[in-house]
């Protein structure tokens, strides 16, 4: 989805954990970089639908439990939302930002199918994500070490 708004649209970002204790990463082809799966939440879903939305689009995971939380209650006219484990702003295409909804899952399913947004995804070893050679972000590594502590 094109961006929204001129200067910030709000995203999901997930980071996600497989059995192995491996965090998945997609080599994205605008930005040339290795970034976790997630994209912009569309004007008519909110931030859990489409995080829900992303995870299958981009992995084809349908095992995938967030690693977060929401009450239990209900409540008319109120909806509650899985909590981010973190929010950030970061730069897409400056002078344009996201305002990003990070979040942490586990899946028990390795197999993910490629979409044809990325130019490669795979499981990242907690070696891998301080390996040079991916040059991942310290932001990336970062949520990547975290996903992997509480998974």
């Amino acid at each position: 989805m094109p961006h929204i708004n001129e200067l910030y649209d709000y995203t999901v970002t997930a980071f996600i954990v497989n059995s192995s204790k491996r965090v998945l990463l997609v080599n994205h082809p605008r930005y040339k970089k290795w970034i976790p799966i997630g994209g912009h939440i569309e004007l008519d879903e909110d931030p859990e639908q489409a995080l829900y939305r992303e995870i299958k689009e981009e992995t084809g995971l349908d095992d995938v439990e967030i690693l977060s939380s929401k009450p239990k209650i209900k409540s008319p006219g109120s909806k509650f939302l899985i909590t981010p484990n973190y929010v950030d702003v970061h730069e897409a295409n400056p002078p344009h930002k996201h305002i990003s909804f990070t979040y942490f899952a586990k899946t028990k399913n390795s197999n993910f199918i490629i979409s044809d947004e990325h130019d490669d995804m795979r499981w990242f070893t907690a070696e891998d994500i301080n390996n040079k050679r991916y040059a991942l972000t310290p932001s990336v590594k970062f949520y990547a070490n975290e996903a992997m502590k509480l998974a």
